[in-house]
């Protein structure tokens, strides 16, 4: 019978897989909204739906993610079912909230480059994140401050969180189970498993509930990043915004599971004959 973490990792990874091809279904939605605006003289009236839809979608996840902590909060802060790339950039379990924002400057300065461009040219100009407003930047510039400010509160609270692995009842626990585990060795005692998994079990619960608590805060804080950007931006921008973050997920996730594989192999062939 396979264990509760092997089953909570196998039942996320498949809710991520099918989510993950959601997303890119929604990506292609995106991108032709924001081709058809090109040969209109304005952009298409169902770009609110389709934003609203795409995060619905995000709000999907993060329901979802919400459920499995409960069962193993473990696995959500240390996903095996992404990158060894990707796993070097989570914040928390999660991308850190403030790149949200550092995306919407990048993808703005880019077409603002490529505007120009069309511009010297004679091209039509399409409406996209290159046309923010003084006013929408400030907004953006106040959020970016505000989520700073919150992502240090989340950091230092998981800060003390992982502190505390080092508390006097996890470093006696961690004494009494080494002692009791020499003296075994030594075939002076015998060790009672099942009572010694349960006191593990019960000192380690806490800490469990306390990196419970602290994910639920940073994924609450990634919506409410996500959430406040796309009030800020018009529909259109939206569009060209969330084109850019799913751009960006999938692709990291590609490129780091190619280069997992790449690696993998390479130490398999060293190993073989």
């Amino acid at each position: 019978m396979a264990s509760t973490a092997q089953k909570t990792d196998q039942s996320f990874q498949q809710f991520y897989e099918k989510w993950k091809n959601q997303q890119n279904q929604q990506l292609q939605e995106l991108i032709n909204a924001s081709q058809q605006q090109v040969s209109s003289s304005s952009p298409p009236t169902n770009l609110g739906n389709l934003v609203k839809r795409v995060i619905e979608h995000y709000e999907e996840y993060y329901k979802a993610k919400s459920k499995w902590a409960d069962k193993n909060i473990l696995l959500m802060l240390s996903p095996p079912w992404t990158s060894s790339l990707e796993n070097a950039l989570l914040w928390i379990g999660g991308w850190r909230p403030t790149m949200a924002i550092h995306l919407l400057y990048s993808k703005s300065g880019l077409q603002l480059e490529d505007k120009l461009g069309d511009l010297i040219q004679g091209i039509v100009i399409q409406h996209n994140l290159s046309d923010l407003s003084a006013s929408q930047l400030r907004r953006v510039d106040e959020l970016q401050r505000k989520t700073i400010y919150e992502e240090r509160e989340i950091t230092d609270k998981m800060a003390k969180q992982q502190e505390r692995a080092a508390d006097a009842d996890v470093v006696e626990l961690s004494h009494i189970v080494s002692e009791a585990m020499r003296e075994d060795g030594n075939g002076t005692s015998k060790r009672n498993l099942e009572a010694e998994e349960y006191r593990v079990e019960s000192t380690l619960r806490p800490k469990e509930e306390g990196l419970k608590k602290i994910l639920e805060k940073a994924d609450n804080l990634r919506l409410k990043t996500l959430r406040s950007l796309n009030e800020i931006l018009s529909p259109i921008e939206a569009v060209h915004f969330l084109i850019a973050a799913a751009e960006l997920h999938l692709r990291l996730h590609e490129w780091g599971k190619a280069k997992d594989d790449r690696q993998l192999n390479g130490s398999a062939s060293k190993i073989g004959p």
